[in-house]
């Protein structure tokens, strides 16, 4: 369906037509006409890069009263890269309806400088949650007469804590306002949401929930964690044209990872949480230029960057929330664009690789890491492709062409590749000579991680073996809850400067044996010394005949003796064990 066919206003399809939008994308054929044609709440649940923003800009813009400056529209959205960005594309969707102001209002710019630009008068205020409050606390904004809500990328929100925000917000706006949400992953949160500012919704899912783009393919490379930062230098050398957002869990591995890459030559800088307005303002210009190819950013930094052509999406880590990875994936293969998102995982992480592809109904294909030789083929011939392509100015060179063929007529002609290759390429044949492999044989990798463990086993076993024990009398049992766990768990607490030796456990209805390490005798006593279990104190101490030594035949003997105290008790309980059958008979006989 065309735009033309959507019922919009001639300002509005001069306006998209300049920006190039000829055909509705899913969620915009199915959202425009049901709000210009009603009233109502709505849930739009669609895959990012999509086209949500114009999906209710353009209506919105198209039904306000122009007669009056009160504010109509009021957007909330998580980040003030989305919010900018938010407020640029309505500005460019209204190019032609002047009376449609449109204000961007979020932290980290001048407060007062917003201010006044809201007491001019607008129509359409595009916020972050906590700016939004801000100024609703100073009374500095009017949205007593906001007739359309519209909540953007609101599981973002939540994750970032701005629920008693958007409480504070919602509860300034009139009760008959309608509450636009939308959404590219629908989990429980943003159901309560749903539950407790949207009544009666009309729910449009493009796709299934969750589900990532389908013009994004999902690769991931198994590498020793080691050899992370090796991987995406390998990758990025191995796309000349890559053009990527590489993603960090922490605003420090961020920065790092970043520094790292300028120093070792590559067009990369950094956007996180750390850097002023300015900074980043500054990030995303240079990355919008594509004067940076590559730009590391945290999840919360890059949150509804919407850059156009995004070759790659690296996962340096795999998102500690799986959903988040729909969000990142979703930068690249925009406006039925390709793209690919890459992880870059060890071994422990692969089930992660498993959950996600659940998560958006995806597979993800196998890569491997580009052996070094590998590298400088796809190098070297988009060299040569560069050269085929490059436009010559004839008229400006060809008065030095006789003197650059005579300079240069003692060599032939393979001769002449040979050194202009070399003064091009010499760098990256000489970093990748013998170039180690990266990649992780995981079947090799499991056995010798299996080999690895049972020889720790058997190494534990031969310690255990050749050291003596000492049996040690605790005063709980059975009736305390003890089990083997969780008395060995107790002593490892208690005693955390380092392992205790812990051999063979025997435990009672009222008391506990335990084998511990005789050079851990001290430090276990002393340990437990003034810790309770159900209010009664914990005692621990030698039992008598303690030490259990290793035999000749490598096996261990030991006396199983118990402190005196315990048996003059164990004594005196059968004694009144036998007073008790012998009446028991007597009663009997008197019976018969």
């Amino acid at each position: 369906m065309t735009f033309e066919q959507l019922d919009l206003n001639p300002q509005i399809l001069k306006a998209i037509k300049e920006l190039g939008f000829q055909e509705a994308m899913p969620v915009q054929e199915q959202t425009i006409p049901h709000l210009l044609t009603q009233d109502t709440n709505l849930i739009a649940l669609a895959q990012t890069g999509t086209g949500k923003t114009a999906a209710f800009g353009l209506p919105l813009i198209q039904k306000l009263n122009y007669a009056n400056k009160d504010t109509e529209v009021l957007i909330i959205c998580p980040t003030r890269e989305l919010c900018m960005q938010i407020a640029n594309d309505c500005k460019k969707f209204a190019k032609y309806i002047p009376q449609c102001s449109v204000v961007p209002v979020y932290g980290g710019a001048s407060i007062e400088v917003q201010i006044k630009a809201i007491k001019q008068g607008v129509k359409i205020i595009v916020a972050t949650p906590g700016r939004m409050n801000d100024l609703i606390l100073r009374k500095k904004v009017d949205i007593g007469k906001v007739k359309y809500v519209v909540l953007d990328e609101a599981d973002e929100m939540l994750n970032m804590g701005f629920k008693d925000d958007l409480d504070s917000i919602l509860s300034n706006t009139p009760e008959d306002r309608h509450t636009l949400l939308f959404s590219a992953t629908m989990p429980k949160e943003v159901e309560e949401i749903a539950k407790n500012y949207i009544s009666n919704p009309v729910k449009i899912q493009i796709g299934e929930r969750n589900q990532g783009s389908d013009n994004v393919r999902h690769f991931y490379y198994l590498v020793h964690a080691k050899n992370r930062y090796l991987a995406l230098k390998r990758i990025a050398d191995y796309y000349p044209d890559i053009y990527a957002i590489i993603f960090c869990r922490t605003k420090i591995e961020t920065q790092e990872v970043a520094d790292m890459l300028i120093k070792d030559g590559y067009n990369a800088d950094s956007l996180h949480g750390d850097l002023s307005q300015a900074q980043r303002d500054h990030v995303m210009s240079r990355f919008r230029l594509k004067n940076i190819q590559m730009l590391v950013a945290t999840d919360v930094a890059a949150r509804g960057l919407d850059v156009h052509n995004l070759t790659h999406v690296i996962n340096y880590n795999l998102p500690d929330e799986l959903e988040q990875y729909v969000h990142r994936s979703g930068r690249t293969g925009r406006a039925d664009k390709q793209g690919i998102s890459i992880a870059i995982i060890n071994l422990k992480e692969k089930h992660k690789i498993r959950s996600i592809e659940k998560l958006i109904k995806k597979d993800f294909e196998k890569a491997e890491i580009p052996t070094g030789k590998q590298v400088c083929q796809k190098q070297l011939f988009n060299m040569i492709n560069k050269v085929e392509m490059v436009e010559v100015n004839y008229d400006e060179i060809e008065a030095f062409i006789p003197q650059i063929v005579a300079k240069l007529s003692w060599m032939d002609r393979e001769e002449l590749i040979r050194k202009f290759v070399s003064l091009e390429f010499n760098r990256f044949l000489s970093y990748y000579k013998n170039a180690p492999d990266l990649n992780v044989d995981e079947h090799e990798e499991k056995r010798r991680t299996k080999e690895e463990r049972s020889e720790k086993q058997r190494e534990r076993r031969r310690s255990v073996r050749d050291e003596d024990f000492v049996r040690m009398f605790f005063n709980v049992g059975y009736r305390d809850k003890i089990v083997p766990q969780r008395i060995i768990g107790m002593i490892n607490d208690y005693t955390q400067s380092h392992r205790v030796g812990i051999g063979k456990i025997d435990i009672m209805d009222n008391f506990s044996y335990v084998d511990v390490s005789a050079a851990d005798i001290d430090d276990v006593i002393e340990a437990f010394n003034g810790k309770f279990v159900k209010g009664r104190p914990i005692v621990v101490e030698v039992a008598e005949n303690k030490v259990r030594r290793k035999n000749p035949r490598g096996e261990r003997s030991h006396q199983d003796s118990k402190p005196k105290q315990e048996r003059r008790k164990t004594d005196k309980d059968r004694g009144k064990s036998r007073d008790r059958n012998r009446t028991d008979r007597d009663k009997q006989r008197r019976r018969r």
